[in-house]
């Protein structure tokens, strides 16, 4: 899947994504994985069905779903470069990902965000009907030491 739309290029094409473009921002300014390691970036890239969005041939935009393309998919390491917000892309990119042929007929879709609820309001997300149901093993500062 590649759409060509003002200027900007959103493609699922593995070959046309930067790691360490990705890492960069990951590693520097996202606040979910702060200090990751390059080598873990790539081997989420890997493992991952990913998407990102390119301003001629620069990375300016990333996110990834870790799925098994049946029954679940789990929003991850969403981005949008700070100069480029403002301008949709974000919106434009959760539509292409949506109409995704490996993403149809899923049981469950989920994502965790501490600031973009609006967002992901606009394409059905909403809070987890029984959170009680739910658990999980979280590590604060995953990145720290290594």
């Amino acid at each position: 899947m590649e759409i060509e739309d003002h200027g900007f290029i959103f493609s699922d094409d593995k070959n046309k994504i930067d790691p360490i473009a990705i890492h960069h921002y990951l590693s520097t300014q996202s606040y979910w994985a702060e200090n990751i390691p390059l080598e873990i970036v790539k081997r989420s890239i890997e493992n991952s069905l990913c998407f990102g969005i390119y301003k001629d041939t620069k990375q300016i935009g990333f996110a990834r779903w870790i799925t098994d393309k049946a029954t679940f998919a789990y929003l991850a390491d969403v981005y949008v470069e700070e100069i480029y917000r403002g301008q949709g892309l974000s919106k434009k990119l959760m539509s292409l990902m949506l109409f995704h042929k490996d993403l149809q007929g899923l049981r469950r879709y989920m994502l965790a965000t501490q600031d973009a609820h609006g967002l992901y309001a606009q394409f059905g997300f909403k809070p987890i009907e029984h959170p009680d149901r739910l658990m999980g093993i979280a590590i604060k500062n995953p990145y720290k030491d290594l």
